[in-house]
């Protein structure tokens, strides 16, 4: 599944970034690499955006860039 299937509340594990690499090293600075754990804050009623948390960084992400990142939904380590 990909990030934008995720809803308000969920967490899940990226396991893959299939974005273009300009796309993917903006990813890559903000610590979006697989393996990472996220957290998703809210989602915009026109879902337009995400707003995910990784450790401690709240980042908002447009949904086609969401769609880029496949995860594997967790259990939230809260």
């Amino acid at each position: 599944m990909d990030l934008s299937e995720l809803q308000k509340g969920e967490c899940g594990i990226i396991t893959k970034v299939t974005a273009e690499q300009v796309l993917k090293s903006r990813l890559n600075s903000f610590g979006i690499t697989k393996g990472a754990r996220i957290y998703v804050i809210e989602q915009t009623i026109s879902k337009n955006t995400i707003e995910i948390r990784l450790h401690s960084t709240k980042i908002a992400l447009r949904i086609n860039e969401a769609k880029t990142i496949e995860v594997e939904r967790t259990e939230c380590e809260i």
